[in-house]
């Protein structure tokens, strides 16, 4: 995953990223969103 993602954005600055490996979500979730803010 790293490499794609290198060949996908470059050598400058990525966007931040999370990656969750699970057997399964909670309540039988199909989906998991993760939101990164800044605040200013």
């Amino acid at each position: 995953m790293n490499a794609l993602y290198a060949e996908v954005f470059g050598g400058g600055v990525s966007p931040a990223r999370a990656c969750v490996e699970v057997a399964a979500l909670p309540k039988g979730a199909r989906v998991e969103i993760d939101c990164i803010a800044v605040l200013g």
